[in-house]
């Protein structure tokens, strides 16, 4: 359990994503739970989403969600090196029909180049800001003491593809990990 930052995030159940989306009041920021819980990307990844990467320029979203290779966390212990953000590799997400439902509803602001801009709109928000965002929603639904983290929604989503028989092989290739040894952990 993941409390006071140590330790492994918490795996989130139906219920605890249904108690902690309810809490959370922006569509906006409803849509980045969301997408953490649906694609199992890291949340560094998702406060630089553009548009263009999960909508096509007539305003419909796309049946692929691209997270660039700049966004994506390093190889552990690289320090991210030239040579190291090279290695990375864009990651294409299939959208979940949930989730694709979820994108027909949400607009996003037409002036921003980013899904989820900040204040200003020139940047994207912060994962500071993001993390304080679902911490507020974890402690009104009651969940504080879970060790619920930004990671949680990551955690979950492997845990549930191994839960359906997925091989650490092809869960390895879906999530974008470039070792099996820190799944099997």
């Amino acid at each position: 359990m993941k409390n006071d930052r140590e330790g492994q995030a918490a795996v989130l159940t139906y219920a605890d994503c249904s108690k902690i989306r309810t809490q959370i009041r922006s569509r906006k920021y409803k849509l980045l739970f969301d997408l953490g819980c649906y694609t199992g990307e890291r949340w560094g990844a998702l406060v630089q989403l553009r548009v263009s990467d999960v909508y096509a320029e007539d305003g419909t979203p796309r049946e692929y969600i691209n997270f660039r290779a700049r966004t994506r966390k390093a190889k552990p212990n690289s320090k991210r090196k030239a040579q190291d953000k090279a290695l990375r590799k864009n990651r294409q997400v299939p959208v979940h029909p949930v989730l694709r439902e979820i994108l027909l509803t949400y607009k996003p602001e037409s002036s921003s180049l980013w899904l989820f801009p900040a204040r200003d709109g020139d940047k994207p928000i912060t994962l500071r800001w993001a993390d304080a965002i679902l911490r507020a929603a974890v402690d009104k639904a009651g969940l504080s003491a879970k060790g619920i983290s930004t990671h949680s929604t990551r955690r979950s989503f492997i845990t549930n593809l191994a839960n359906k028989g997925i091989n650490l092989a092809m869960i390895k290739k879906i999530t974008g990990h470039s070792d099996l040894k820190v799944l099997s952990a």
